[in-house]
């Protein structure tokens, strides 16, 4: 390794970058390939959709696409996660497209050396729908399916599901789990104000949680829900929702057959933002994250 990239790699270099406002914010994620000269419609989703990495690049406004994973020049595995450790992307198992298997496998791509590697797979069995962790916590208090999970207020929350023999009735219960003391907290019982699928939650990283339902975003702080803005109605139908600095980004459509569009909404001002995208990067988003580069 060169005395630069080394030096690229300091956590304390990046960290200069950010302080400077000269670091780069990209958006990856997870989304389906679209084929252009196909007219959007029920028979478009009859086939199982093919994933591909893609960024949006926040400085330049530009999209592009990643290498594909290291035995994956047909497409990602279908449910992968992916999360931003420093200045890698990792993307978490998923299930195999062919033989539906879920997988435990673990991939690494460095944004300096623009290469993949192939990480330690997952301990402890086969996993699909989970958060980003994978070492092994004590029990919850309940069986969560389909939950959502993430860091909000400084503990990793695990937000909703539904235990396995419920199918879909989901809870508006939360479980958070304080890294400092390797203990869950007591279950939150009214954590979410309705009972509802927790998908579209995102930490603000201001002790504000919010959430993307019935054409509203709202916002969960000390206890309390609030409307804040109504969503566009070309992403009514939610499909992905992050935040990053002050924005919230949601990408969905107006339906289930139509084309899916990307917005970014101010989390000081409720004011939302269009962003612009070629009709390439206009399909299904299943997961993504943030990275500082």
């Amino acid at each position: 390794m060169s005395e630069l990239e080394g030096r690229d790699e300091l956590p304390e270099f990046r960290q200069r970058r950010k302080v400077a406002n000269v670091s780069q914010l990209v958006l990856v994620m997870t989304q389906a390939q679209v084929d252009p000269t196909h007219n959007y419609g029920f028979m478009k989703y009859l086939t199982t959709p093919v994933y591909r990495l893609t960024i949006y690049e926040e400085q330049t406004g530009g999209w592009s696409e990643l290498p594909p994973l290291l035995g994956f020049s047909d497409g990602l595995p279908m449910f992968c996660h992916l999360a931003a450790l420093g200045l890698n992307l990792v993307v978490i198992g998923g299930w195999n497209q062919v033989t539906w298997e879920v997988s435990n496998a673990l991939f690494i791509y460095n944004f300096l050396s623009a290469k993949w590697r192939r990480g330690t797979d997952m301990s402890g069995g086969h996993r699909s729908f989970y958060a980003y962790e994978w070492v092994q916590l004590r029990d919850m208090a309940r069986e969560r399916d389909e939950c959502k999970g993430g860091f909000h207020r400084g503990k990793f929350h695990v937000i909703g599901g539904y235990p396995t023999e419920m199918q879909g009735r989901f809870e508006r219960s939360a479980e958070a789990f304080d890294v400092a003391t390797w203990q869950w907290d007591q279950v939150q019982d009214n954590f979410l104000e309705t009972a509802t699928c927790p998908m579209t939650c995102a930490d603000g990283g201001d002790e504000r949680l919010f959430m993307c339902r019935a054409g509203d975003v709202s916002v969960l702080q000390s206890s309390t829900g609030q409307v804040v803005a109504e969503l566009p109605t070309e992403v009514q139908h939610t499909a992905f929702v992050t935040t990053w600095q002050d924005k919230l980004l949601v990408i969905g459509c107006t339906r289930f057959d139509e084309s899916h569009r990307v917005y970014v909404m101010g989390l000081k001002n409720h004011k939302w933002t269009k962003l612009e995208a070629l009709e390439e990067y206009s399909g299904h988003v299943q997961s993504g994250c943030c990275l500082q580069i």
